[in-house]
Parts: C-alpha cells; sequence; structure tokens
C-alpha cells in the first residue's frame, strides 16, 4: 500500500535479455510485442499520471498518452503527462508541450526557464529534482495512482528511493550488447557498502516472446537513497 504522502507508484520498463532500454546512442528499440503494447495501455488508463525523465523526451518525443484503439475502450479522461527535467531542457516542440493534455514539468529551484501557458510548473530542490517533493505535490494534486515509464536514470532514482509499489519488467527475446547500449538502471554508483536493491518477486508471465517479470519491494528493506520532501517542500506554478 501506497505511503499516504504520495501516490501509488507503479514501475514499468521493457528491457532486453542482457538488460538494455534501446540500442547504441540510445537509438530506440521496439521491444514490446502486440500483446505487452497492450498490458502498457492498459496500465496507462488505469493511473492519474504517467511519469519520465527529459532524457525520455528528448530521445523519443512520446506523447504520453493512452491508445484507446489498442484496448478496445471508449476514449476516456487521460492520465496527466509529467516530466523530470531538473535543468529545463525538454525540447520547444516536444510532444509533452502541445497543450493536447495536462501536463506538469518537475524542475529544480535553480531553473529559471518558463514554459507555455498550457505547462503547469513544478519548481522542488536544487541541483535536481527532489522526488519526495513532487510526488507529494502530485499526490495533493489529487493523483492517486502513478506510472513511472523511464528512462533508466529516472527507473533508478524512484526504485532506489523506495518510493514504489509494483516493478514490472518485459524481457524482450533479443539481446543487444555493446558499450553505449543504455541499460535499465543508470546513474551515480552507489555507496561502497550498499548491496544492490532488493526486491520480491512476484510473477513471470509469457507474453509475445518473451516474459513480464512483476516484483515488489522487500519485506523490510530500507531505501537506499531517501526521499527528502520533508526538507525540500515543492513549489507549484501554473504557468510561466
Amino acid at each position: 500500500m501506497a505511503a499516504p504522502d504520495r501516490p501509488e507508484v507503479l514501475v514499468n520498463c521493457a528491457v532486453s535479455m542482457d538488460g538494455r532500454l534501446a540500442f547504441a546512442g540510445g537509438r530506440r528499440a521496439r521491444l514490446s510485442g502486440p500483446e505487452d503494447l497492450a498490458r502498457v495501455q492498459w496500465l496507462r488508463a488505469d493511473v492519474d499520471g504517467i511519469l519520465v525523465g527529459v532524457g525520455t523526451v528528448v530521445l523519443d518525443d512520446p506523447s504520453l498518452r493512452v491508445h484507446w484503439e489498442m484496448i478496445d475502450r471508449p476514449v476516456g479522461k487521460g492520465p496527466v503527462r509529467i516530466v523530470v527535467d531538473s535543468n529545463g531542457r525538454t525540447p520547444t516542440r516536444a510532444r509533452v508541450l502541445d497543450g493536447s493534455a495536462p501536463t506538469i514539468l518537475a524542475v529544480s529551484t535553480a531553473c529559471d526557464r518558463t514554459f507555455p501557458p498550457s505547462v503547469q510548473v513544478v519548481r522542488a530542490g536544487a541541483p535536481r529534482v527532489d522526488l519526495g517533493a513532487l510526488f507529494a505535490e502530485l499526490r495533493r494534486r489529487g493523483l492517486r495512482k502513478l506510472l513511472v515509464e523511464g528512462g533508466g536514470e529516472i527507473l533508478a532514482s524512484v526504485l532506489r528511493s523506495g518510493a514504489w509499489d509494483r516493478w514490472t519488467v518485459y524481457v524482450a527475446p533479443i539481446a543487444i550488447g555493446g558499450s553505449t547500449a543504455p541499460p535499465m538502471l543508470r546513474g551515480p554508483d552507489g555507496a561502497p557498502a550498499s548491496e544492490g536493491l532488493p526486491v520480491r518477486f512476484v510473477s513471470a508471465e509469457p507474453i509475445d516472446d518473451g516474459v513480464v517479470l512483476t516484483y515488489r519491494p522487500a519485506a523490510g528493506a530500507s531505501p537506499a537513497r531517501p526521499l527528502s520532501g520533508a526538507t525540500h517542500p515543492a513549489r507549484a506554478e501554473t504557468g510561466p
């Protein structure tokens, strides 16, 4: 069960058999088959917000919308699009800034960039966005269920924080290899004494020609890097 000061957080990603999110240099890899793509749309349709890091926006320019036609459901209210963008790097013509859906840009308090009036801005933490403050602000705005989709840095940050409730990984029947293909989790190394991120295995479900693995936080596991929202409250804006 989610903590009362944040939404329920679902983490989802697709990787190759060797744990890569994309091809060399970050070039997009279509790892999911038709069944897994539909599974992701069901996830999107069931949440209040979809969160990605700015790296995903720069590389893939996602719309972060629900493809209702893929799940044979009438068009409903789509989730809020949320981009964690500490330094304001979201491209001006990115689809998340097109005004077609409610959008929140989470930036650091040191970021002075302005955004279109249709975009809501949350300033939290410095020099990077404080996830604890951001999640508390999202809950305050009524977002009770959040889907985190990537990329590797935001996946690592959320998982290491301990502020998540379920993690699903689609493992595609392909190996990528190489030295520049991005791994599922990336960012700074943990402390020398760190033994990694303990998780609890829940299930393995064959889908397409791959498998969906589901995990939950290990009972009693302590966050590798605790959230600090209580010391860095978010400052919200409705526009620039």
